[in-house]
């Protein structure tokens, strides 16, 4: 997968400053400049920058920054400075990833903080900020527990959860490529999620699950896993895989032909991924949570301009999660007229995102029962090459995220607020 969205190497703990620039995009909503001390603001980010997730995990970290420089040419967070603070998590070790979330609240005094891409990594972190009372935003750790049974009044996040993926993958899947599933899919939180999501979501459709195997992160060899599931004989081959692990699979069913007899798809597909692989193996009905090709749509056109003159590439969904992860700090405290973090909770909850950070049809919302971002999902195709480069995605169908999402009370979530 191509790295070379990453702005600047990046040690394994280093603090990123970002100085105020002239901002591209005009944000709606005055934020107040006037000055209340010398002491910034912080955004503390605990993200992989190592390992399977690498790749996506510095896409996010772009669109934090951008937001930061935006943040800063806008007069900061009531009038003081935001500086972003940059941990590497690991793409799969929850030790890390906690203690690297205790160091940015204890000894870095973050007032925010963002992460995890990795479910189980995020599940963990969410406890120490909901442990220390710190506004905490998930811009890309799916499982439904985040927003879920585990949520908390602290805890918001930004990609959509398994359940929505699943329901608006479900359909598309059923009725043009069969209902006999075989999966393939992560260890840990996501992929268990999502796969109970799509099992629950096909069975209401007549599918059936003919088999499925449990891959640790980190897999390069899915030659077993792959002859498993050619010889239970399914319609389809669900691939749950993401980052390196997505690439190595496809990769490898396309090297063994499956493709010629059996449909492969999935339900979360990403950029990064379909960027990794060889043309001939770009295929498969999946769901995309952000598309950078969206005609029409407002100011999408000068977020791609920007980020691919910060990087030379267009942006993924996962530089929008941090983009959007970012400013939804910044949002809360101007509303809130406050860094409480309750008080900007409260500010959250129910809050659209203004067109020039939202970048979808439907202007995303934080649901206030549960704490999801509720916006659009993006049913469609692989391909080899759009009609320009990196459009590698065909769109075919928007779905509505309070359609996928279903109704709050579904969630298992049940806030509770300090006294």
């Amino acid at each position: 997968m191509s790295n070379q969205s990453v702005p600047q190497k990046l040690s394994r703990r280093k603090i990123i400053k970002v100085a105020a620039a002239a901002s591209v995009l005009q944000f709606t909503g005055p934020f107040i400049i006037k000055a209340r001390g010398e002491d910034p603001v912080k955004i503390g980010l605990d993200n992989p920058l190592t390992g399977t997730y690498a790749a996506v995990g510095k896409n996010e970290l772009t669109g934090c920054q951008l937001a930061v420089d935006q943040i800063n040419a806008k007069g900061g967070i009531l009038g003081r400075k935001v500086e972003l603070l940059v941990e590497d998590s690991t793409s799969g070790d929850a030790g890390t990833a906690v203690q690297k979330a205790r160091k940015l609240i204890e000894r870095d005094k973050v007032n925010f903080l963002l992460g995890n891409i990795n479910s189980a990594l995020a599940l963990a972190i969410a406890q120490v900020s909901n442990e220390k009372g710190v506004l905490h935003i998930v811009p890309g750790g799916h499982t439904d527990g985040i927003t879920g049974a585990t949520c908390h009044w602290n805890v918001f996040r930004v990609c959509n959860n398994t359940t929505m993926e699943a329901n608006a993958a479900a359909g598309p899947l059923i009725k043009n490529a069969g209902k006999k599933w075989y999966y393939i899919t992560p260890d840990y939180a996501f992929g268990h999620t999502l796969q109970a999501g799509l099992e629950k979501a096909a069975t209401k459709l007549g599918g059936t699950k003919v088999g499925g195997d449990l891959t640790p992160l980190g897999t390069t060899d899915f030659s077993s896993y792959l002859i498993k599931a050619q010889a239970a004989n399914p319609d389809v081959i669900i691939f749950l895989t993401q980052g390196d692990d997505m690439v190595n699979a496809l990769k490898q069913a396309v090297q063994f032909g499956l493709d010629k007899r059996i449909h492969l798809a999935g339900s979360q597909q990403e950029l990064e991924a379909l960027e990794g692989l060889p043309p001939e193996a770009r295929i498969g009905t999946w769901v995309f949570e952000w598309y950078w090709k969206q005609p029409g749509v407002p100011h999408v056109a000068e977020f791609v301009a920007t980020i691919k003159k910060m990087t030379g590439r267009v942006p993924t969904a996962r530089t929008w999660f941090g983009f959007a992860s970012t400013w939804s700090c910044a949002l809360a405290a101007n509303q809130a007229k406050s860094l409480d973090a309750v008080k900007m909770a409260k500010a959250l909850e129910g809050m659209k995102l203004p067109p020039e950070v939202g970048l979808m049809p439907e202007l995303p919302f934080y649901r206030a029962g549960d704490h999801q971002l509720i916006g659009t999902l993006y049913d469609g195709t692989a391909q080899s090459q759009g009609s320009e480069a990196d459009d590698l995605f065909k769109v075919t169908q928007l779905v509505k995220g309070v359609d996928a999402a279903g109704p709050v009370e579904d969630s298992g979530c049940k806030l509770t607020w300090p006294a």
